[in-house]
């Protein structure tokens, strides 16, 4: 098995160690690999879409040839996850600030999103939310972090806070407003490997 994070910017590295700690205490064996150019998303069986600004991303995605590779992938079943600026990438649908700052997006999930849907960097906070499935909250860092203001019946809402949906799934495409890689509770990492199978 082998596990691509998408290392052009934001937590790559945090990524990779939470989930190599999931895989150890799960007892899997798995390459995790850094994808920072295109012809490698083909040799991986997930991918990991971390944070970072979202439009840069964007735009790098675009550019190193590498957007297109995670659509083909999406479509054909390889479980993603997207993390806070990978959330907003995910979308088919952005807000204004999408539109104004024209973000290249994947739309590759039925969600409308708003991108700093809790405000800027200093507006960043961590609180306890449940998570679908989960028997106790998860304790869920927000960096400046989107939020899902929609979704279609397809898309299953695992957790909400306050107005906003802030982790969701659609089938084989899982998507997160808050940063699970920098906490060392690697259940939704685990709920991850799960979906790989």
């Amino acid at each position: 098995m082998r596990i691509g994070v998408i290392a052009i910017q934001g937590n790559v590295e945090e990524h990779v160690i939470a989930i190599e700690n999931a895989l150890r205490r799960a007892g899997l064996q798995a390459e995790v690999i850094k994808i920072k150019h295109k012809g490698l998303v083909d040799s991986c069986d997930a991918l990991i879409l971390p944070g970072g600004e979202s439009t840069t991303l964007g735009r790098l995605l675009e550019r190193e040839g590498i957007a297109d590779e995670i659509k083909k992938a999406a479509s054909a079943g390889i479980p993603i996850m997207g993390t806070c600026a990978g959330l907003v990438l995910l979308a088919k649908h952005g807000d204004d600030q999408v539109e104004k700052t024209g973000q290249p997006l994947l739309g590759i999930m039925d969600i409308h999103v708003n991108r700093n849907a809790f405000g800027r960097q200093r507006e960043s906070f961590e609180t306890l939310i449940g998570f679908n499935g989960f028997d106790t909250p998860f304790n869920a860092i927000f960096i400046r972090a989107p939020g899902i203001t929609g979704c279609t019946n397809d898309v299953e809402i695992l957790s909400k806070y306050k107005d906003s949906i802030v982790a969701a799934r659609q089938k084989n495409i899982l998507a997160l407003a808050f940063h699970p890689e920098l906490t060392d509770d690697y259940r939704i990492h685990h709920y991850f490997l799960k979906m790989i199978g």
